[in-house]
């Protein structure tokens, strides 16, 4: 939301906003533009008739005093995806869908384009190495979307991804999350055959072909859209470097590894060839990608170890993230740990999903903290259920940082590697500080 703002005001709108709390970047990235509000909370008093919109983020409750004044006033109130349509609908629009792979798809394409000198807007759901802000609003003729499927707003219970009105739209693979909204999984894939069945004559769906939950809602059924499946691009890794192997069997080394990563870029591909992109300067660009902040990032590198962090929480992007660094180096031991964090993750019925995803790595460790269940308001979680969950004898669950640090710190990292997976911050422990312990 406050990259909207920062968007809205570097096009010279007049920009005011509110929230309980702010946080860090926002708050400081607010006050260098001016748009910092003068205390935090909310005041009816601060809409007035004179607004020409309102713009409502997931954040606020349904009885929220500022939004109930806006319907009062007859106000014209927008979600974060109303609002982005409104401001494309004479652009033509390419949303990434899909539980995983979304926000590197997004960034893979972006860099593409950028490199290549083309212009272009865009909303994604990530920071991206490069680009200042994460929505960038012009008088571009294209916009790349992150199309994420949870709900618009608190008014407004329609997935984000629904609002877009694709022209060219991708689904990256489907994997039940967001258990507190989507109660099965039917439910959940439901929505992407909602997104499938938008895309308009002369459009074109893009999906994982390999995956069978995107196979159940991408079969080829209007004989007006453009159908296009895709698998992992064609590659050799050598010595812990992954290389694309072009038409001509000429190799191009790239910066990110992992099949889920090939598959992103093979996505991206196709996505470039359908905005002008031709191959071989889709290759030159890729060369120099540096995947998306916080994806299979690289913490710190030594002789004999390397340390990964990685914003996976999800079952399926844990085990590929777990896989791709297993493969990426097979001679070298792999410690990985998971932080349970979400509401999907802490929660008992959604737990069972985990069996068999964390197999990949030789040490596998799962923190959760019972303070977060607290906050959550989810009920209490045994270590043993985790446990039992994951389908692993050896599988180690700690609740405690100090003693996960202290357990991290006791490894062997001759010849090991360790994976961090966390969408939280494992409760302020220090990865640099562990990393450069590791690896030196």
């Amino acid at each position: 939301m406050h990259n909207l703002a920062l968007a809205l005001h570097r096009q010279g709108a007049r920009v005011t906003g509110s929230d309980d709390e702010i946080f860090e970047p926002a708050r400081g990235r607010l006050a260098a533009a001016g748009l910092l509000p003068a205390q935090e909370g909310w005041d009816a008093a601060s809409i007035t008739p004179d607004l020409d919109a309102v713009i409502v983020g997931m954040h606020a409750r349904p009885d929220n005093p500022e939004l109930l004044r806006a319907q009062e006033l007859g106000l014209k109130v927008y979600s974060f995806p109303e609002y982005i349509y409104e401001a494309s609908r004479d652009k033509q629009r390419i949303v990434i869908g899909g539980s995983h792979g979304k926000t590197s798809i997004t960034a893979c394409i972006l860099h593409v384009l950028r490199y290549h000198g083309r212009q272009f807007d865009y909303a994604v759901g990530a920071q991206l190495a490069g680009f200042d802000l994460m929505v960038q609003l012009t008088d571009a003729p294209i916009i790349i979307i992150e199309g994420d499927e949870y709900l618009s707003s608190p008014v407004d219970r329609r997935p984000k991804f629904h609002l877009y009105q694709h022209h060219i739209g991708v689904i990256s693979g489907i994997s039940w999350d967001h258990i507190n909204v989507f109660p099965t999984e039917e439910i959940y894939r439901e929505q992407f055959r909602i997104f499938a069945d938008m895309t308009p004559k002369a459009g074109v769906l893009i999906y994982d072909r390999d995956d069978e939950q995107v196979q159940l809602v991408s079969v080829p059924t209007n004989p007006d859209v453009t159908y296009i499946g895709y698998g992992p691009h064609e590659h050799v890794i050598r010595n812990g470097k992954t290389f694309l192997i072009n038409k001509k069997d000429e190799e191009v080394p790239i910066q990110v590894f992992g099949e889920h990563n090939l598959r992103n870029i093979s996505a991206a591909k196709e996505v470039c060839k359908q905005l002008g992109i031709k191959g071989k300067d889709f290759f030159k660009a890729v060369a120099s990608f540096p995947g998306a902040a916080r994806r299979l990032e690289l913490v710190k590198e030594g002789a004999t170890s390397v340390v990964y962090k990685d914003f996976a929480h999800a079952p399926s992007k844990l085990k590929a993230t777990a896989t791709a660094l297993k493969r990426q180096f097979p001679q070298r031991r792999l410690v990985a740990c998971l932080e349970l964090h979400t509401f999907s993750s802490l929660n008992p019925a959604f737990l069972p999903q985990y069996a068999h995803c964390f197999d990949a790595p030789d040490v596998a460790v799962v923190y959760f903290n019972p303070h977060v269940l607290e906050h959550k308001r989810l009920p209490p979680l045994a270590a043993a259920t985790v446990a039992e969950a994951f389908q692993r004898p050896d599988i180690r669950v700690i609740t405690d940082s100090a003693e996960l640090a202290a357990f991290l710190r006791a490894q062997s990292w001759h010849d090991a590697n360790l994976l961090l997976m966390s969408s939280g911050t494992f409760d302020g422990l220090d990865l640099t500080a562990l990393a450069a312990e590791i690896t030196g």
